[in-house]
């Protein structure tokens, strides 16, 4: 077998990004078995050729791993999907940090498999971890935005493309973790429903910030229902109020 090229091979591989989230299950339809049986040659192909590199970046073996932990659970092998999941949080962690969103998406997907397994323990600390993790990305974003806006700062020409920092395909990924999470949470919003409001709060941010103002109090006014529900502390109440005053107040971060 002679050695594909490997430019071409990685930014094809870089091009799986975004998408792996709608690969089918192994209980899917015969097409959707042949989308899988396709993505495994391709991959085992460009597994092969990052082996065989020598310059090779983490995060390239990050997006490798995380790719093949994808295509083993759509074929409900865990134990595979483990071992690459396990080896896209170490990859990821060393070119981003452990704490970082590029880094999350292992850990999201890992607590998937802990909680199909039944593992709800371990499931639940994993996605707490992705929550706070996306929880202070977008809060420290918010608070810039927020501070510049109070001391009526002109940002024009130094804001991102969109205002949470993320391109299309990361607020893609942030949306489906935090909603995924937060369907897990209200099925136990009884149990902890702080939980459940921080979820809340991080997709009322999420979408404050990408300027989708309906959303945001959509989410801002259900986290305040469940904390009058749960009778939870008045400053838990006044943080959700706040940020319900400020999406009401406008439809955009900065004036």
């Amino acid at each position: 077998m002679s050695a594909p090229d490997s430019t071409a091979h990685f930014h094809a591989l870089l091009q799986l990004r975004g998408r792996a989230a709608t690969w089918p299950t192994a209980a899917a339809a015969p097409a959707g078995l042949g989308r899988i049986i396709q993505a495994e040659e391709y991959l085992l192909q460009a597994q092969w050729t990052v082996l065989k590199s020598t310059d090779c970046s983490n995060a390239t073996h990050s997006l490798l791993h995380r790719n093949l932990g994808l295509l083993y659970m759509a074929k409900n092998n865990y134990e595979e999907a483990r071992y690459h999941l396990a080896n896209d949080i170490y990859f990821a962690s060393c070119a981003f940090g452990t704490e970082d969103i590029k880094t999350s998406g292992g850990y999201f997907h890992l607590a998937n498999i802990f909680h199909d397994l039944k593992k709800l323990d371990l499931a639940d600390t994993l996605y707490t971890k992705v929550s706070e993790i996306w929880y202070k990305y977008l809060n420290d974003h918010y608070q810039v935005l927020s501070q510049a806006r109070i001391q009526q700062i002109d940002l024009l020409g130094k804001r991102f493309e969109t205002d949470t920092g993320l391109d299309e395909a990361q607020e893609a990924e942030a949306i489906q973790s935090l909603t995924s999470i937060l369907n897990i949470r209200e099925s136990t919003s009884d149990k902890a429903p702080q939980k459940t409001i921080f979820v809340l709060k991080t997709l009322v941010m999420l979408y404050y910030l990408m300027m989708n103002s309906a959303k945001a109090q959509e989410y801002a006014m259900r986290a305040l229902s469940l904390a009058k529900e749960q009778q939870l502390d008045v400053q838990e109440q006044s943080t959700i109020q706040e940020l319900l005053s400020l999406i009401s107040a406008e439809d955009h971060p900065i004036t």
